[in-house]
């Protein structure tokens, strides 16, 4: 990464999907637990989260359950729409750590550009303010890195222009369908992994 860490590559995501209410998949109260023991026994070294998926806490106590040493995972999970005012990342964060029984992620990021409440209203904070937040949090120690999740070109520009820390990950979708040539362009040049 830009800042100095490294990244494994391959990832085991936790996120399961929506049924057909769009509400959470349904699961055991340890599949995700199992699921993170086998892909560490397995010789994964990256496990990506996030707080909305609900399943921070099972994906701790298969980090604790594993014979793998904290040193030798990297864990990225993301901060939710609804904590995008400065003042609420570093608690959002601590939430987090707390769910994962961590001290600290390897990655943090903001999960969408836009907030929004769980009642469906839009939260008026700007992005500008959420970094900031995410760059106390990582003054604290509470993550060694930090970076953004489905932004696009323009909103990646706009922290870069402002002169604050580069992200160092970008997590978009990319496939055969949506293959985001530009913005993979951009990233490069800029030094930002997508992954």
């Amino acid at each position: 990464l830009n800042d100095g860490n490294e990244m494994p590559a391959i990832a085991l995501g936790t996120w399961l999907g929506m049924n057909s209410t769009f509400g959470r998949a349904p699961l055991k109260s340890d599949e995700v637990e199992q699921a993170v023991k086998w892909a560490l026994n397995a010789g994964y070294r990256h496990i990506d989260t996030a707080w909305i998926y609900k399943v921070e806490d099972q994906v701790g106590r298969g980090l604790k359950g594993s014979e793998v040493k904290r040193e030798d995972i990297f864990v990225t999970t993301k901060l939710w729409n609804d904590r995008h005012a400065r003042d609420a990342v570093v608690p959002a964060l601590r939430e987090s750590l707390k769910n994962l029984q961590l001290d600290y992620v390897d990655l943090y990021l903001i999960h969408w550009p836009c907030g929004q409440f769980f009642n469906g209203t839009y939260d008026t904070t700007d992005y500008l303010d959420t970094w900031r937040g995410m760059m106390e949090a990582k003054k604290l120690g509470l993550t060694k890195s930090i970076g953004l999740s489905n932004f696009n070109q323009g909103q990646i520009q706009r922290i870069l222009d402002q002169g604050l820390e580069k992200p160092a990950a970008l997590q978009v979708e990319i496939n055969l369908n949506l293959q985001q040539p530009e913005l993979l362009a951009f990233c490069k040049s800029q030094n930002i992994v997508v992954q």
